[in-house]
């Protein structure tokens, strides 16, 4: 492997056989790079994770499993797994096989809600609205996996209603979601953090359309503009989170979440309903 100095053999162990569009080498070496700043990533962040207050760490928790999810993705299409033969039926590429990685839209099932929650929590949006933007963004990923492994031209019909659902995520984030983070006095910081992300979100009907849609981009050029996206919607996001989270106040954004549990430390009793145990002391 490339990430440890040596020739990248990937694609010579785990061969390809029957696919006209596949992975490249020069592709295998740009998806450890992009492995290896994922890994880095998680671990900078779960070490941040230790130094951070215990309530304040909603962030740190969230964010650790995406990039752990897209460490392991990446990985795995690096090393020239997750993927399988879809024919190609467009004109331009009629017959033409190509190799399609399911491993992407894995690492995208669970990046897309992580962000999603996180822009949720920021804003101080209804858990009902967090839910339902969940919702849209597997619905959207879905969308375009059945989109990708659709060998007709009924592929675009998937497409279409995935990239309406991500219209309704972009209203939803930026309008409604903004309205609820000016109450709470963070407007400018949330309006940059969800502009961001649906900046990079308007360029994934792009690259897919062009890519696993139209096979008009090769494997390893498709990899190439998904990989920039990827690193700059999690990892960049994850880290710009925690910068502005510096200057939040969790409790008034109520994601203080640690703090209602009682502390021995601090002295703090139980609320409600003395347990069991009391009540037997109580009543010798």
């Amino acid at each position: 492997m490339s990430l440890i100095g040596r020739a990248n053999t990937a694609l010579d162990i785990n061969t390809v056989t029957g696919v006209d569009e596949a992975l490249s080498v020069h592709g295998s070496d740009w998806l450890w790079a992009v492995t290896a700043i994922y890994v880095l990533s998680f671990i900078i962040l779960l070490v941040l994770s230790f130094a951070a207050k215990e309530s304040e760490r909603v962030f740190h928790y969230l964010f650790t499993f995406a990039l752990l999810v897209g460490a392991i993705t990446y990985y795995a299409q690096a090393s020239d797994l997750g993927w399988s033969a879809v024919e190609q039926t467009e004109h331009l590429s009629n017959g033409v096989v190509r190799q399609m990685f399911y491993a992407k839209y894995i690492n995208w099932v669970v990046a897309f809600p992580s962000l999603v929650l996180g822009l949720g929590l920021i804003s101080g949006v209804s858990w009902t609205t967090i839910f339902c933007n969940i919702a849209l963004a597997w619905y959207w990923v879905i969308s375009y996996l059945v989109s990708a492994y659709t060998t007709t031209a009924y592929k675009w019909g998937f497409f279409a209603f995935g990239t309406f659902s991500w219209l309704i995520l972009a209203m939803s984030t930026i309008n409604e979601s903004r309205e609820a983070a000016a109450l709470l006095g963070i407007e400018r910081d949330y309006l940059f953090l969800a502009g961001w992300l649906n900046l990079l979100w308007l360029l994934y009907p792009i690259a897919f359309g062009l890519t696993d849609g139209g096979n008009l981009i090769g494997v390893t050029g498709g990899f190439i503009f998904f990989g920039v996206l990827d690193l700059l919607m999690v990892p960049v996001l994850t880290f710009a989170v925690l910068f502005f989270a510096r200057n939040w106040d969790y409790r008034k954004l109520n994601i203080a979440f640690s703090d209602s549990r009682p502390s021995r430390e601090s002295g703090d009793v139980w609320k409600g309903a003395p347990p069991a145990s009391a009540d037997v002391s109580m009543a010798s």
